[in-house]
């Protein structure tokens, strides 16, 4: 059987550089995102966060905001299968974020 790795995708993105890119540019990305969203992959778009805390499980506490902070925001994520890193760039490179001036960081998950 086998078995592909599991990757978290985050893309950060903002209107300015989505705005700038050619308009067949940023067609073939989403285009792109729905084949893969077709064949499984989870995808979405990054609402407002909150920070939520617990620490010695001595009780709750809930932020509004994000925790991190960078240049540019946080516009969305996926969890991709890949038989690669290497696989899983390509799939990251032809995304929205990667092609509109902005950067997706592939994460991969431990298991």
């Amino acid at each position: 059987m086998h078995v592909m790795a599991t990757f978290v995708t985050i893309g950060y993105g903002d209107q300015k550089g989505y705005d700038r890119t050619e308009a067949s540019v940023r067609d073939a990305a989403h285009e792109h995102d729905a084949r893969l969203r077709e064949t499984g992959v989870v995808m979405g778009i990054a609402g407002p966060p909150v920070q939520v805390r617990n620490p010695d499980a001595g009780g709750v506490t809930v932020e509004q905001g994000a925790y991190l902070s960078s240049g540019l925001p946080i516009a969305g994520f996926a969890l991709i299968e890949a038989d690669s890193l290497e696989e899983a760039i390509g799939l990251a490179s032809k995304s929205p974020c990667a092609v509109a001036h902005g950067v997706i960081e592939v994460w991969p998950l431990q298991t």
